[in-house]
């Protein structure tokens, strides 16, 4: 039970509609002892040759009126109680999504995307089954099982109903064992799909990989070995609850041989009548719901309380990037310095930036090149406050970056990240990510600067183009521009380009530039690049190697020196002469 005492806040918040649930529940298990009380009221009548006409017609319109009452009861105890639990699975969905969009990057480096989607819907799922099954089935069992056992005690015999509950502790017994093995192998199972979920997701997102090095047959092997270790440990499940109706079916039918038994004694005693006998029998009937209710309850509660734990646990995670007290809620602008003595990301001892120190005046290009690893991606996030622990500092405006609320830092920064991310939705939202609202002209005026317009003209509905999920039906180099053409509606203060030019030629790349350098003019912009040619117009341009700058300086400048910018602008200067034929 202790699944409720977790879920009490919530119970709380909904008392009214809970409490009302409950008492209608109440009126509906008194109602059900009328019948069985009319039946043996009758028997007896025809035992002695009383029963009229009249008496007959009286009593089975009260058996009328008693099962449409029950019936427009039943009706409206199921939208208190269950219309609230689906309040609650509302309630838990919004606080994940909520959640899942506020947590770092180092959270979904930890987390596979298929176990919090599992969170989001098996979980959810058992836990409503809590609020809503799980409530009716204890409070109606509780009820429907306590009036019985009161009418039989108060208006038959409390002898025989004595008798007839000897079996019912070892029910409780066995129930309660069953129902400790169930929570461990439902966990066990909630765990299981949560991986086939991350699998199907994994293939899915990763089928052109898998076909282009042959391996369909070895994935559909994997997923078949995932999909039997599923039905295994929901097998393990079903076995154990599967154990729960034979028991109370057999402590059942020993309360009724009991009741039968000396009942039968009691009818020739002289201390039942038949008719009693025939209504306590009725009643042991009315119990049998209560009972597989009870052993149902144990099921449905178990699974909450696993499913609630893996929720509970997830949630309680707590989220690495908060505002600070106080935090400045305007737009940060100005100049940015980095004063970064070392960085490393959580859990990890090396650092993966050191000595990190330059200045960007507002208004210029910085340029940040270095091999694959240098920690070019790395230290723009630090700028986005993707990660904290930074050992130094970093400067916005003259104020460190912590300073600000982090969603007006945010809001400041146009990031056009290596991975681009399109949404399953037309080009024309795609762009318009950040306002919906905003008129045609401008977001034509971002798909032009980013050279994409006359692409998208040219698609079949043009802006109203369905791209498909991440962009599926897109070159790299039209998701690369679509998702400039995004940020660069933002007008942002601080445009930065995570090797976003890498998919487009050079001609289209020299375009894009020259177009930014026209319409960003007085605004900070902040390019990562392996290819050269994208930055050599910056007014810095720094170079990293395993996190530390080795060159900085314009191109001219680090032209002048034989390092490493030097030799890998020549060296790609020579790549574009050999693919233009050595022209």
């Amino acid at each position: 039970m202790r699944v409720f005492i977790d879920l009490m806040w919530f119970f709380k918040q909904e008392k009214k509609a809970y409490i009302s649930g409950i008492l209608i529940l109440a009126v509906v298990a008194v109602l059900h002892l009328i019948p069985p009380k009319i039946v043996g009221y009758i028997v007896d009548l025809i035992k002695e040759n009383e029963l009229t006409k009249g008496t007959l017609i009286k009593w089975i319109i009260v058996l009328i009126v008693t099962a449409l009452a029950m019936y427009v009861l039943r009706y409206y105890w199921r939208i208190m109680i269950f219309g609230s639990s689906l309040k609650l699975a509302r309630i838990l969905r919004n606080r994940l999504f909520s959640y899942f969009t506020n947590m770092s990057s180092s959270f979904y480096q930890q987390k596979r995307v298929g176990d919090l989607m599992a969170h989001a819907t098996n979980d959810l799922q058992a836990i409503q089954g809590t609020a809503g099954s799980g409530v009716l089935t204890f409070v109606d069992s509780l009820l429907t099982g306590g009036f019985v056992v009161i009418a039989m005690a108060a208006t038959i015999s409390w002898k025989l109903t004595l008798i007839a509950l000897i079996p019912m502790p070892f029910m409780a017994i066995l129930t309660n064992y069953y129902g400790s093995l169930l929570h461990k192998k439902f966990h066990k199972a909630q765990e299981a799909f949560s991986s086939l979920n991350d699998k199907t997701q994994e293939s899915i997102n990763g089928i052109k990989v898998i076909k282009t090095f042959g391996q369909e047959k070895e994935d559909i092997e994997s997923f078949r070995a995932q999909s039997a270790d599923i039905v295994k440990k929901n097998v393990a499940v079903a076995k154990i609850d599967s154990l729960f109706d034979p028991t109370i079916s057999i402590v059942i039918g020993l309360s009724f041989f009991l009741s039968i038994v000396f009942g039968a004694k009691y009818v020739i005693s002289n201390e039942l009548t038949i008719g009693q006998l025939i209504s306590f029998t009725t009643y042991l009937g009315l119990l049998i719901w209560p009972m597989l209710a009870f052993g149902s309850l144990f099921n449905i509660l178990e699974r909450g309380r696993a499913s609630y734990e893996r929720v509970s646990n997830l949630l309680s995670e707590p989220k690495e990037i908060l505002d600070r007290p106080n935090a400045i809620n305007t737009i940060p602008t100005g100049s940015i310095e980095y004063k970064v003595k070392s960085f490393h990301y959580p859990n990890e001892t090396k650092p993966v930036l050191e000595d990190i120190h330059f200045q960007l005046k507002q208004g210029e290009t910085l340029g940040i090149v270095g091999k694959t690893g240098a920690g070019k991606t790395t230290l723009i996030k630090l700028l986005l406050r993707e990660f904290e622990g930074i050992n130094g500092t970093i400067l916005f405006g003259n104020n460190r970056i912590y300073e600000y609320r982090i969603d007006r830092l945010r809001e400041s920064i146009g990031y056009v990240p290596q991975d681009h991310f399109l949404f399953s939705s037309t080009v024309k939202e795609n762009i318009a990510f950040s306002d919906p609202l905003i008129d045609q002209t401008f977001i034509e005026k971002a798909a032009k600067i980013a050279h994409i317009h006359d692409d998208i003209l040219q698609f079949t509905d043009g802006y109203e183009t369905i791209v498909g999920e991440k962009g599926v039906s897109l070159s790299g180099g039209q998701k690369q521009r679509i998702s400039i053409a995004r940020a660069l509606l933002k007008d942002p203060e601080v445009l930065i380009l995570d090797d976003s030019l890498s998919a487009v030629d050079a001609k289209t790349e020299e375009a894009i530039l020259k177009s930014l350098k026209e319409e960003r003019s007085g605004k900070t912009t902040i390019i990562t690049a392996h290819r050269l040619s994208a930055i050599k117009h910056a007014n810095k341009i720094i170079v990293l190697e395993n996190g530390k700058i080795i060159e900085s300086g314009k191109h001219d400048v680090l032209m002048e020196n034989d390092g490493w910018y030097k030799a890998m602008f020549v060296s790609q200067q020579l790549e574009e002469l050999v693919e233009l034929g050595g022209k």
